[in-house]
């Protein structure tokens, strides 16, 4: 396509309004033949009357009327980088690169890392607007610096909250408001001591994690402790969870099935190791899956899909996984042949089992398919009188067989 093809122009605008945008910014949007933007963007541009569209909720709504002017030049406002947590990847679901132009300004977190002096490759970036507070817990590493999106004026407390909470209640929260604008503004309060008031819905928070003494930090590897899930004791033991997250490979951005999930252990530790990541835990008693959404949203994956229901039935229509789990159940009857066709070609099935009955079914089905088979024993010291002694722990039998790609 020729320059004069790129029909859409996607401009980012700042707290500085026109004083901001470059001129070939300002050139885009005198030429539209239609300015599309929220509210404040639009004021912000000084824009009105028939030649505007105001974004309607929902955001998709408007794309018809934005598609039905492909090849007459339509310019969209937003927010500073269109393409950072902004309204430049749901338009190009609609759009090719192709036929656009995007002229960004600096974003939120470009601004605020400028004011406070922080390297911004080295800050963890992240949108809470939209989305639940928990998903920030993964982040809460000691001595990480955080820049966080909010999702209205009242998230700085909540963080604060939650922060304290996890005994991290003396990481310093600072509270950009409109940066780059006439009225910007930042304060800084500790989370314990949070009581800043009249915050400005579009604000964006800074904060460097400060892990006092028994802070409750995820750690980074797989085999979180079992004390930091809530369970009945249907629960993949840490051990044969480190040993099953690591037959299972996860690789960044793939679907997990999670079937007969108890606790959501495995689906939880799959989440947590790429943000990226998806999971689909299955499971058919509802005390349990209640417990499973409780969970994910404690060890900060409230993203975490529970589909309460018998398996194989209740596999129908869910999209197609690049991995499967099952931590029980493996020997009734069909369910192993029915998750050999659901997965993708080069995806991953890793079973446990603890049951003789288990233990028949996975040996003939490493005979038949081949992968690789394991049984792990694991003991724990335990006390014997005035001594201590090993107390073993039924064995795991585990196999892992990877689904070939077609010829």
């Amino acid at each position: 396509m020729t320059p004069q093809s790129r029909w859409l122009s996607i401009i980012g605008v700042g707290e500085d309004g026109l004083d901001g945008l470059s001129p070939a910014a300002r050139r885009l949007i005198a030429q539209a033949s239609l300015v599309v933007g929220g509210a404040r963007h639009l004021k912000l541009a000084g824009l009105a009357g028939d030649k505007t569209l105001t974004w309607p909720s929902p955001i998709d709504d408007a794309m018809p009327v934005v598609l039905a002017r492909r090849g007459e030049p339509v310019c969209v406002l937003a927010s500073g980088d269109p393409f950072f947590f902004g309204v430049g990847s749901l338009l190009m679901r609609h759009i090719s690169p192709e036929e656009m132009i995007c002229l960004p300004a600096p974003s939120a977190f470009s601004l605020a890392a400028a004011r406070l002096g922080w390297s911004l490759q080295d800050c963890v970036t992240l949108s809470l607007h939209g989305r639940a507070l928990e998903a920030v817990i993964p982040h809460l590493q000691p001595r990480a610096r955080l820049l966080a999106l909010s999702w209205d004026g009242s998230t700085p407390g909540k963080l604060a909250q939650l922060l304290v909470a996890r005994g991290m209640g003396r990481s310093k929260l600072i509270v950009c408001e409109a940066m780059g604008g006439a009225k910007e503004r930042l304060r800084s309060a500790l989370a314990k001591d949070f009581a800043l008031d009249d915050i400005a819905g579009l604000n964006t928070i800074a904060f460097e994690v400060v892990a006092e003494a028994g802070a409750r930090v995820l750690p980074r590897a797989s085999g979180l402790p079992d004390s930091l899930f809530e369970h009945d004791g249907q629960i993949t033991k840490r051990e044969i969870r480190a040993m099953t997250l690591a037959a299972l490979a996860p690789r960044r951005g793939e679907l997990l099935w999670d079937v007969g999930a108890g606790s959501g252990s495995v689906a939880i530790e799959w989440m947590l190791c790429d943000p990226a990541n998806r999971a689909i835990a299955i499971e058919r008693h509802p005390e349990r899956a209640a417990r499973i959404a409780r969970n994910a949203a404690a060890l900060g994956v409230p993203g975490l899909q529970i589909v309460e229901g018998h398996a194989p039935q209740a596999l129908a229509n869910l999209p197609r996984p690049d991995a499967i789990f099952v931590g029980g159940g493996a020997s009734a009857e069909g369910l192993l042949d029915h998750l050999f066709n659901a997965l993708a070609p080069g995806g991953r099935l890793v079973a446990n089992a603890v049951t003789l009955e288990g233990h028949a079914e996975l040996i003939r089905q490493f005979e038949r398919r081949g992968g690789d088979l394991v049984q792990a024993n694991i003991a724990r010291a335990d006390s014997l009188g005035r001594f201590h002694g090993w107390r073993p722990a039924m064995p795991v039998v585990q196999w892992r067989w990877e689904k070939p790609w077609p010829e």
